[in-house]
Order: structure tokens, then C-alpha cells, then sequence
């Protein structure tokens, strides 16, 4: 009867310098299976260097008495732990649960924080305007520290509901590039404040770090004109004072939104 914890995960080391680089998975007598393997692969070639010189690889099994999915994780994790170093062609299995290599230096969404759906107050006035934010692609806030902040708090990835006041909702996007200072935003290969903005004074205090407008990269997926505005009336939906602000427990506001603009907001969560 097959015993269905029989797998192992080993790995192939270099004796002529104890690197490790190649890790595998299997049953049985499959750690031995590439000794004699005469493909072109990186591993191949590795092992009969290795034989050229007078010396056989160190095959050892690092865990063992492991079903195949159990197998599967271990060799991954070690496979995501050296990365480049290992001469594997696959990936290896749960990939996808797995951050990427080479993003240790920066936060993502799935294994870092959650993205979330947030109000996002436009605040039309001589440093924001809504066409310009819908015809280029961008959010901004600043000329003060709190709302420097508050910029700096959308992540890649969030959805944003934006928000004319006296009027409604008139945007549904999703964040694409965090807040930078609005001197270092390009929007393509163009300078943002050297495109033809209707707001003219959106480069004022650019050049102080806290008082300069900081502006959101966003691909718009729903919007309106100002005139077409979505809103009612005496529906509690949540309009606070602030640039930005979470709706995750804010379910009239968000039915709202999907009623109006005819979308699923969740769909568009990572």
C-alpha cells in the first residue's frame, strides 16, 4: 500500500565549495536521477563540472515523511530563499503565494497590507482641478503637512472614490504611483507642470517638501462631469472633511457607489 507521506525534498551541493544549487522533490530513488543527466541545462552542466574535476555532488535530504503538497511548499521556500543562486529552471509550485524575489526593499500589497477602497476629498480650488485630475490621470493634495500625509497614505493598488463637495461623486480609480512631490511626477515622459493644466497654480511651495503638492498616479476606471455628480440626499452616505479616508465600514456609501456607477468595487481590490 502507498504510504501517501513518502516524499522528500533534498538538494544538490558543490563540493568544491559546499554551495548549494539544486533543490528538488520526489520519492524513492529520484534525488539520484540527475547524475546522469546530459541536457543543456544549467544544472546539468553544474553536475558535470563538478564530475570533470574528480568529485560526485552531495545529495542530502533536508526534510522527509512529507506528503507531495508539503513537499512541494519546502522545495518552494527554499527555491524563493536562495533565488538566483540555484540552478532550478521551475519556479517551483505556490509560486503565487510566494512575494517576488528582489522586492525585500519595498512594500506590496498581498504580503505587506491589504488594499482597501477610500473616500478621496478632490477639494477644487486654486491648487486642484477636476479636469485636469481626469484628463491626465492624477489625484494631489498638499500646502500642508496633514495633507501631505494623507496623500502619502494611498498605496499602489487602492481604489479611491473621488468626491466634489456641494456636488458628489464624480470618480471611481484605482492608484497606480504613490504620492511624490509634484516637481519628480512625470505624467508619460512630460513633466506634470509642464502640461497644459487648467489649474495654474499647482506648482506654488513645489519646492518645500512639506508644503508642496503631492501627487497619486490613477487609472480612472468610472467618472462623470461635474454636473452629472452622483448624490442624494439624506442617505447617510460619508463625506468627512478630509482628503482621505477609509469606506471599509461605510456599506451605504459603498452600495451607493456600485449602484451608481455600475460597478463592483471589490472586483477591483488585489
Amino acid at each position: 500500500m502507498d504510504n501517501a507521506n513518502n516524499f522528500y525534498v533534498y538538494v544538490y551541493i558543490d563540493p568544491r565549495n559546499y554551495e548549494e544549487f539544486y533543490y528538488g522533490k520526489g520519492k524513492g530513488s529520484r534525488k539520484w536521477a540527475h547524475l546522469n543527466d546530459d541536457a543543456s541545462t544549467a544544472k546539468a552542466k553544474r553536475i558535470k563540472s563538478i564530475q570533470e574535476d574528480g568529485f560526485q555532488p552531495i545529495v542530502r535530504i533536508i526534510a522527509a515523511n512529507l506528503s507531495e503538497n508539503e513537499a512541494l511548499l519546502v522545495e518552494k521556500t527554499l527555491l524563493w530563499k536562495l533565488g538566483t543562486h540555484v540552478t532550478n529552471i521551475s519556479s517551483g509550485h505556490y509560486s503565487d503565494n510566494f512575494r517576488p524575489p528582489f522586492t525585500l526593499n519595498k512594500e506590496l500589497p498581498g504580503f505587506d497590507f491589504e488594499n482597501s477602497i477610500y473616500f478621496y476629498n478632490v477639494g477644487e480650488g486654486p491648487h486642484r482641478n477636476w479636469d485636469d485630475y481626469r484628463k491626465y490621470g492624477f489625484i494631489s493634495a498638499g500646502q500642508r503637512k496633514t495633507f501631505k500625509l494623507a496623500m502619502e497614505g494611498f498605496q499602489t493598488g487602492d481604489i479611491i472614490a473621488a468626491y466634489l463637495k456641494r456636488r458628489g461623486f464624480i470618480g471611481i480609480g484605482r492608484i497606480v504611483e504613490p504620492a511624490q512631490r509634484i516637481n519628480d511626477v512625470k505624467i508619460g515622459k512630460k513633466r506634470l507642470l509642464d502640461l497644459k493644466l487648467v489649474c495654474r497654480e499647482m506648482d506654488d511651495n513645489c519646492d518645500n517638501v512639506n508644503r508642496s503638492e503631492y501627487v497619486a498616479l490613477v487609472e480612472w476606471i468610472r467618472t462623470v462631469d461635474r454636473e452629472k455628480a452622483k448624490w442624494e440626499s439624506r442617505k447617510g452616505l460619508f463625506t468627512p472633511r478630509l482628503v482621505r479616508a477609509s469606506l471599509a465600514n461605510q456599506p451605504k456609501t459603498i452600495a451607493f457607489l456600485e449602484k451608481e456607477f455600475r460597478i463592483n468595487l471589490n472586483k477591483y481590490i488585489t
